[in-house]
């Protein structure tokens, strides 16, 4: 029976694919940035909603509420929020001279059902 090579590459795993679902596992490969992205998924039950200055769900929580909750430096917090960012997870907006981060549900829910293609 001859040996058969399949070389045809589906289009879901073109490399473009590949680079962006690689720089989001990066992102979420650290426990930190993880758990700050599932704290944004429900940012009333992990934040001092009463003390924000803008709508958690709209604008997002302000890094310094971020802050506080990790006890890590600012510099260190706006780094992983850099790094979520760049991954496509967050959207940052400025309110004043505060960035406020919240999740993008549609990028994120886009990069699941590429993610289940390409596995």
């Amino acid at each position: 029976m001859p040996m058969t090579t399949r070389t045809d590459t589906p289009p879901d795993t073109a490399p473009d694919t590949a680079d962006e679902l690689l720089d989001v596992f990066k992102a979420l490969a650290n426990p930190v940035r993880l758990q700050l992205l599932q704290w944004l998924r429900d940012p009333e039950a992990h934040f001092p909603v009463e003390e924000a200055i803008a709508d958690p769900h709209e604008v997002g929580v302000c890094v310094s509420h971020i802050q506080a909750k990790t006890g890590l430096a600012q510099s260190t917090v706006s780094a992983y929020m850099a790094s979520l960012q760049r991954a496509g997870l967050v959207i940052s907006t400025r309110v004043g001279k505060w960035t406020h981060y919240r999740r993008d549900e549609r990028r994120i829910a886009e990069l699941v059902e590429t993610l289940g293609r390409v596995l």
